[in-house]
């Protein structure tokens, strides 16, 4: 995820700050149903969705569709992602529908830099519609048409502008990277000027392509009408993407990755999701010491998170990447395993990044994601994270279609062989391959406990996805936090290289700061993406929606 400068101000006057705590908020509470995700229109068809019957992934359908209506920074069906599910009384599963590299992609497409995040090559096959129908097949209850036919209306007949579409809108317009004609008929403001909150915005191209969607079933979008006008778009702008990469697209249902930590269970996507792996490792790290007794802003307790980061985000350079190409260890996400790497940890000065992985070659001298979490009143849990890679993907819509198109072909080592101290990675793991899934952070999490669901949770954010999961995981479950406290707190990220420890709290907390620094980390402010969580009250039963200030967003129960 890159952040919208248009947006920055706005978001960072939320930031806590020394001169201007935040107020405490406490967590929408409901009993018979929860979606909290970042458009408040998307979470009212949602809330819509379960109160006619329809469970957890239904009213999730529902949103993610609904959001590439009212939020096209992030929502999508011109992207991909990864769906969590806990259906009552099972494991949780993994619907994973990461989008591929087209047929005619190979390992230096990047390499001489004429191929920019801007350009119709940079769009990997999108999954988002394959999998959120795989989703609904296995686990929805409604038909299909209803929960589409809420987004065909609101892109037909018109939806309200909120305050964060309007700012977002307003920047993305203005953007010098942003010349694609279609993307301004289909965005620009009838008229002139700039769209403003409650101004009705109406996108009766994109309502098209969904009405086809909802009537006809998924697979209209990768061999029919939809299908022809993406190779027509691909054709005239240069791009690499055919009809026949699109037929051949497909979903997978994948086994979660699975540890536990503190007497619960944690589930996060496997590969080609860094993000399940990354937190596993890092939970499984960090258990092996008592950072409660520590204190949360102590500096002995946040060394030891920022380790354990350094230590994780090295394995996921070393190692990860799409699972039908390459083999994943098994000893990743084993406790030995971070066992071992917890007792490399010094307590008292923090480690070179150089040394975490000397055998990777070091050469001399981040994009819009969006979560949403959804649970029912039988307790079927979702959490879905999904993507266009950056805000508003390449900026390329495309003609008749109404939609937006990803630029995920940038999430793949971009030069074989070239890792640099900037953050910069070129092993094999994630090199472009034909018909390759691009190596993802997300990271939508669900935390069980007695085999039911306490805590859905992950965020955008590009590789700080990783962390912020893993920040709102320990915030509740090692801390002791309210939710809604866990998703406010100030979060920290390390990611190997660049050797710098960002953090959200670096004004808040100067004698951390100090602390850390004495310690030899190098730390710097940051501003990191919006986790919108729920947690479950096992004792009552009762759902506590946290929607995440850093941005708009809504909790909405009923």
């Amino acid at each position: 995820m890159r952040l919208l400068p248009a947006l920055l101000l706005p978001l960072l006057l939320t930031i806590p700050t020394a001169a201007r705590p935040p107020e405490p908020r406490k967590a929408v509470e409901a009993a018979n149903g929860m979606v909290v995700c970042v458009s408040p229109p998307a979470a009212g068809v949602g809330v819509a969705i379960l109160k006619k019957g329809g469970n957890a992934v239904d009213a999730a359908v529902a949103v993610a569709f609904a959001m590439a209506v009212t939020w096209p920074e992030a929502g999508n069906i011109g992207g991909g992602g990864f769906m969590m599910v806990a259906p009552p009384g099972k494991a949780p599963t993994c619907v994973e529908y990461r989008e591929t590299a087209p047929a005619a992609a190979g390992p230096t497409l990047f390499a001489d830099g004429r191929v920019t995040a801007y350009s119709h090559k940079a769009s990997g096959v999108p999954g988002t519609i394959r999998g959120l129908a795989l989703a609904h097949g296995k686990y929805g209850k409604l038909p299909w048409k209803d929960v589409v036919m809420p987004a065909v209306e609101m892109a037909e007949k018109g939806f309200t502008v909120t305050e964060g579409l309007s700012w977002s809108i307003a920047w993305v317009l203005a953007s010098p990277t942003t010349t694609n004609a279609e993307f301004h008929r289909v965005y620009d403001k009838p008229g002139g000027g700039r769209w403003e909150t409650g101004d009705t915005m109406k996108l009766p191209d994109l309502g098209r392509t969904l009405r086809l969607v909802a009537e006809k079933g998924a697979d209209e979008f990768y061999t029919g009408e939809p299908a022809d006008k993406l190779a027509a778009e691909m054709k005239a702008g240069g791009g690499i993407m055919t009809k026949d990469d699109l037929a051949k697209y497909q979903a997978k249902e994948r086994t979660p990755v699975k540890t536990t930590f503190r007497g619960h269970d944690v589930y996060g996507p496997p590969p080609p999701s860094s993000g399940g792996t990354g937190v596993a490792l890092m939970l499984n790290i960090l258990e092996n010491f008592d950072l409660k007794k520590m204190g949360r802003w102590s500096p002995e307790a946040n060394h030891l998170i920022i380790e354990a980061m350094r230590r994780s985000y090295a394995d996921r350079a070393r190692h990860l990447g799409d699972p039908d190409f390459t083999t994943i260890p098994p000893h990743l996400t084993t406790k030995e395993y971070a066992k071992k790497l917890a007792t490399g940890i010094d307590p008292t000065k923090a480690t070179p990044s150089a040394t975490v992985a000397p055998e990777i070659p070091l050469a001399g001298e981040g994009d819009s994601t969006t979560h949403f979490s959804v649970i029912d009143k039988d307790g079927m849990a979702v959490s879905n994270t999904y993507t266009l890679e950056h805000s508003y993907g390449n900026r390329v819509v495309v003609r008749g279609g109404g939609y937006v198109l990803n630029n995920e072909m940038t999430d793949f080592n971009p030069v074989p062989g070239v890792t640099t101290k900037t953050g910069q990675i070129g092993t094999k793991a994630n090199l472009v391959g034909p018909g390759k899934r691009m190596l993802s952070s997300q990271s939508p999490t669900i935390v069980m406990k007695d085999g039911k669901p306490v805590l859905l949770t992950g965020s955008p954010g590009g590789r700080t996805i990783i962390n912020t999961s893993l920040c709102v995981v320990l915030n509740v479950v090692e801390f002791g936090m309210p939710v809604q406290e866990a998703v406010d707190a100030p979060r920290w990220h390390h990611q190997w290289f660049p050797d710098v420890a960002r953090f959200e709290g670096f004004s808040a907390h100067p004698d951390l700061v100090q602390g850390l620094t004495n310690m030899g980390h190098r730390i710097s402010p940051s501003r990191q993406g919006d986790a919108h969580s729920i947690w479950v009250d096992l004792r009552t039963g009762r759902f506590h929606g946290a929607a995440d200030r850093r941005i708009e967003g809504k909790a909405l129960g009923f």
